[in-house]
């Protein structure tokens, strides 16, 4: 599997485009925004996108969902049922923090921990990662060691959890007991900012590094 970081909105959000190299079938995780530099990127490479994956139901992340599934008549997989606030709350959203005005929508395929999202002949692992938001998913890629973490994770720090229903202790339990024991050497692209792996935030994460919790 392949990808293309795609930097989008006032918040430099990382839009993740995906791709199986056997069939050219590709996913857009997480389109906040500038869906022209999305659909450039797209057709820069060539694929074709099948489906819209979603981390979390955050403005930057989630605001252009709407507009692009609607351009492309292309489903739209995830987050996590627990998000449905805040996708319901997308134009609130879209108020508070100025952004353009977004309209809502309902998955057509929401997802639990557990499940498996397809992009062409690729299997992606979801796992449910409450705590920066209730609904948060992630999607492991085990074949070639990628994750897509959305919020949960960053280089050196962690998803905030002072928004409705983020929750502190779940943000750390999620890191710790699901997304550290997939391996050190497992990449991890965050919703914002450089990629790193879980073993350097295992060993230097100051959130949640085995210095804190070994």
């Amino acid at each position: 599997m392949k990808y293309s970081i795609i930097p989008v909105t006032p918040f430099q959000q990382n839009c993740t485009l995906i791709w199986c190299e056997e069939t050219n079938r590709a996913a857009v995780v997480d389109p906040g925004g500038d869906l022209e530099l999305i659909q450039a990127r797209i057709d820069e490479l060539g694929v074709v996108v099948e489906k819209i994956l979603l981390t979390h139901a955050h403005i930057d992340h989630a605001g252009g969902t709407h507009e692009f599934s609607t351009r492309h008549s292309i489903p739209v997989e995830g987050p996590h049922p627990g998000d449905l606030f805040w996708i319901q709350g997308l134009d609130q959203q879209s108020k508070m923090f100025g952004f353009p005005r977004v309209e809502s929508f309902t998955p057509d395929r929401w997802l639990d921990d557990g499940d498996v999202a397809t992009v062409g002949n690729q299997q992606l692992q979801v796992l449910h990662c409450p705590g920066h938001t209730p609904g948060h998913v992630v999607f492991y890629h085990q074949a070639s060691e990628l994750a897509l973490v959305g919020d949960v994770l960053f280089q050196g720090s962690i998803g905030r959890t002072d928004f409705p229903q983020g929750n502190h202790q779940q943000l750390i339990d999620s890191i710790r007991n699901k997304l550290l024991p997939l391996g050190d050497e497992v990449a991890f692209i965050p919703g914002h900012g450089p990629m790193s792996t879980f073993g350097e935030e295992r060993r230097n994460n100051p959130f949640v590094s085995d210095k804190r919790y070994g």
